[in-house]
C-alpha cells in the first residue's frame, strides 16, 4: 500500500514536470515561452527589480529585425535627435505576446531578446492595413532591448515643465541678443547700407543686367547660407558643401528654382531676390523676423539672423 502510494506520487510529480516542460517548450533555441505568450531570452535579469506598469514612460535601447535578419529599426542608428535610445509611454498590450507584454517583464538594467509575431505587430500594434513586402506572413520579429529607465507620469510631467521653462528663458535670451549680434556684425564688417522697411540688408557685389523679377516669376539662384558666426549651414555649391562637411550625395547641387512671392522660401529671400537683375551677385542679411523666426529650422537656431551670398542666374516671366 505504501509502495503503491509512493509510485502514484512519483508518477504525479513526473507528469507535472512534463506538463510544465511542454507548456514552456519553445521552437526557438534559448528562448522560453512565458505565460503571457512572449518568447524571451534574458541576457541580464533582475527578477526582484521594479517592473514598469501601464502609463509609465520607458527609456530603451532597442532594435528589431525580420525573419531574414534584416534590421528594420535600431535606436542607435535611426534616431533623428542623435540619441541612442527611444522613450515612450507604455500602453496596454495590443495582443497576447506583444512587445508591451515583453517590457512588463523587465527591470531597469535588464537586457533581453524577444520573439514576437510579426503579423500581430504590424496589423494590431502598428494598425497597418496589410503586411509590408519585407514581412513574411506567419514569421516572427526579433526584438533586442535594454531597459534604461522607468519614469512615472508625475515625474515625466515635472521634467517636461522644467524643460519648457528652461527653453522659454533661453528663447527670451536669444530674442534679446539678436539685435545686438546683428549690430556687431554690421560694425565688424563695415556694412553701411540701410535696411529696407522689413529689416533686410541687400549688399550688391556684382551688378546685373535687365529687369528685376516680380511676383510669379520663376528665378534660378545659386546660394550659400551662413550664421553670423560664419558657420555655413546650406549651399547649392557642391565644392563648398564638401569643404564644409555638408555634402549629401542624395541631393543635387545646382541652382535652386522657385516662384517669387508664392511663399516657397522665407520672406527675406522673396524680397531680396526681387531686388536683383540676372547676373547680379550680392549678399542678403536677413533678420529672423523675415527668416526662420522663433522656431528656427534644422541647423538654424531660433532668433537667428542669416547671411546669404546669392547669385541670380536668370528668371522666366510670370505666366
Amino acid at each position: 500500500m505504501k509502495k503503491q502510494f509512493s509510485k502514484k506520487l512519483a508518477f504525479t510529480a513526473i507528469s507535472a514536470v512534463l506538463v510544465i516542460t511542454a507548456c514552456n517548450k519553445s521552437p526557438y533555441p534559448g528562448y522560453e515561452l512565458t505565460d503571457n505568450g512572449v518568447y524571451s531570452k534574458f541576457y541580464t535579469q533582475n527578477k526582484e527589480g521594479v517592473k514598469p506598469k501601464e502609463g509609465d514612460v520607458v527609456k530603451l535601447i532597442m532594435s528589431y529585425k525580420n525573419s531574414k535578419d534584416s534590421v528594420l529599426f535600431d535606436s542607435k542608428k535611426m534616431n533623428p535627435n542623435g540619441t541612442n535610445f527611444i522613450e515612450f509611454p507604455l500602453g496596454k498590450p495590443t495582443f497576447k505576446g506583444s512587445f508591451e507584454d515583453a517590457l512588463f517583464m523587465m527591470s531597469v538594467g535588464d537586457s533581453a531578446s524577444f520573439k514576437i509575431c510579426a503579423d500581430s505587430v504590424y496589423l494590431k500594434t502598428f494598425m497597418a492595413k496589410e503586411l509590408p513586402a519585407y514581412i513574411e506572413k506567419g514569421s516572427m520579429l526579433t526584438f533586442e532591448a535594454k531597459l534604461e529607465k522607468i519614469s512615472g507620469k508625475e515625474e515625466v510631467e515635472k521634467e517636461r515643465n522644467k524643460k519648457m521653462g528652461e527653453q522659454k528663458v533661453m528663447m527670451e535670451l536669444r530674442k534679446n541678443e539678436e539685435p545686438k549680434a546683428l549690430a556687431k556684425y554690421l560694425e565688424d564688417n563695415k556694412i553701411t547700407v540701410k535696411p529696407t522697411a522689413s529689416g533686410l540688408y541687400y549688399i550688391e557685389k556684382t551688378k546685373g543686367k535687365g529687369t528685376k523679377p516680380t511676383k510669379g516669376c520663376v528665378v534660378k539662384v545659386n546660394y550659400t547660407g551662413r550664421l553670423l558666426d560664419g558657420k555655413i549651414f546650406d549651399t547649392s555649391d557642391e565644392a563648398t558643401a564638401k569643404q564644409e562637411g555638408l555634402f549629401d550625395e542624395r541631393r543635387p547641387y545646382q541652382p535652386i528654382e522657385f516662384p517669387i512671392g508664392q511663399g516657397q522660401v522665407i520672406p527675406g529671400w522673396d524680397e531680396g531676390i526681387s531686388l536683383m537683375s540676372p547676373g547680379a551677385k550680392g549678399q542678403l542679411i536677413i533678420p529672423s523676423s523675415i527668416g526662420y523666426g522663433a522656431q528656427g529650422g534644422g541647423p538654424i537656431p531660433p532668433f537667428s539672423t542669416l547671411v546669404f551670398d546669392v547669385e541670380l542666374i536668370s528668371f522666366t516671366p510670370a505666366k
